[in-house]
């Protein structure tokens, strides 16, 4: 269905789509799941002590890290390939540790982020990023 869309159009409109995609994983993750761990720390670390074998310090540090601090930089676009990575981790672990036993419904939220911040993994962030605008910059001074 490629004819649909002129070719002049298709990066384009490519980028916006991950502009508004890393918008929403992004800010979503952040908004909704993040900053209310963040704002309740000391309780995530009681919620996480010996979660996968880990102190619970450890466990919501990496998980608050993870949901605050890398899904910022994932809808800023800044370093976005890197801070998937955390990310998908943290939904894989969400989906299949977490809601192991449960039904697929309790899993298809963490699914759905784990596939997108799979795809930035792949696709990095397009023109529409702090990265994009720094490797022009660096590209510029070589």
């Amino acid at each position: 269905m490629e004819f649909l869309v002129k070719k002049s159009l298709r990066q384009p409109l490519t980028d916006v789509g991950l502009l508004v995609m890393r918008l929403w994983a992004g800010g979503v993750m952040l908004y909704a799941h993040g900053w209310g761990k963040l704002m309740t720390f000391g309780e995530q670390i009681e919620r996480r002590a010996g979660f996968l074998g880990m102190p619970g310090e450890l466990a919501a540090t990496l998980l608050v890290f993870s949901e605050v601090f890398c899904a910022l930089l994932l809808a800023l676009g800044l370093a976005t390939r890197a801070v998937a990575v955390p990310l998908f981790i943290t939904m894989m672990i969400a989906a299949f540790v977490a809601h192991g036993g449960d039904p697929f419904r309790d899993k298809e939220l963490a699914l759905f982020f784990g596939t997108a911040y799979f795809m930035f993994m792949l696709t990095g962030p397009g023109k529409y990023s702090l990265d994009h605008l720094i490797e022009k910059k660096w590209k510029r001074r070589a």
